[in-house]
């Protein structure tokens, strides 16, 4: 049984929004993908800020995948079936049952669609809203579970790709800041920011002088140009109950 610090379940935009987050603060993270986030099925992202044209919706979601795995976190494809509380012998709090394995871990973050068996295991609390089910969380995704955080669509939060990423990225430091990570905020600033006033570097962010700077602006520019040089090569995928008629057709 493998052992993660974050076990995030889901790779939609809230969770890979999570996952960047709590790996880059130095927590083990773990993204367990079950399959495909409902973003892919946009033709056309209209409404992300920094993309005055849109974007398309599979090239954002990549880049989140990319954007994980530079800060340290890994992505696995695996359905989860089940999430228990871990024996009193364990080290990590849960234990997080796939179909491929099993992984123990101290927090879990799920973010998946409204479709919280999985969870059955602990004493969760849903809110049912019509035919769906999410979980009651505070404002920062906690719920009644310690350990246990919902973000996006699972936290009742409205179906669009920034309001997913931004409730995904306030889950993750929340859960940053339960860990036993020192941390202050996340941030890069200039060379001398901090020092320059005979301040310490707060934990959790960085000062970087004009050539480091001059660096990852281009490495940046590099790895977007590299990323939107040609059209993605995937189509929107349909809702399955439209292919499912196609298919019948």
């Amino acid at each position: 049984m493998t052992e993660q610090r974050v076990v995030v379940v889901g790779a939609g935009v809230a969770g890979l929004s999570a996952a960047i987050f709590t790996a880059r603060a130095g927590l083990d993270t773990l993204v367990l993908d079950g399959g495909e986030s409902i973003l892919r099925r946009n033709a056309h992202v209209e409404n992300y800020p920094g993309f005055p044209a849109g974007v398309n919706s599979r090239a954002l979601l990549d880049l989140q995948r990319r954007q994980v795995g530079r800060n340290g976190g890994t992505i696995h494809d695996g359905f989860v079936e089940a999430i228990t509380r871990a024996d009193e012998t364990a080290e990590r709090q849960f234990v997080v049952e796939t179909e491929d394995g099993a992984f123990e871990t101290d927090f879990v973050v799920a973010a998946t669609k409204s479709n919280p068996g999985y969870l059955d295991g602990l004493d969760v609390e849903l809110l049912q809203r019509g035919s769906k089910e999410y979980l009651d969380v505070d404002r920062t995704g906690r719920t009644a579970v310690g350990g246990l955080y919902a973000a996006g669509r699972l936290a009742e939060q409205p179906h669009q790709a920034i309001v997913a990423a931004g409730h995904g990225a306030t889950v993750g430091l929340a859960v940053v800041e339960a860990s036993d990570v020192p941390f202050y905020h996340d941030w890069v600033a200039p060379d001398g920011y901090f020092t320059g006033r005979g301040r310490d570097v707060p934990p959790g962010c960085e000062e970087i002088d004009e050539t480091e700077r001059r660096r990852r602006e281009r490495q940046s520019l590099d790895l977007i140009q590299d990323a939107f040089e040609e059209p993605h090569p995937a189509e929107p995928t349909l809702h399955p109950s439209v292919a499912d008629t196609d298919q019948d057709d």
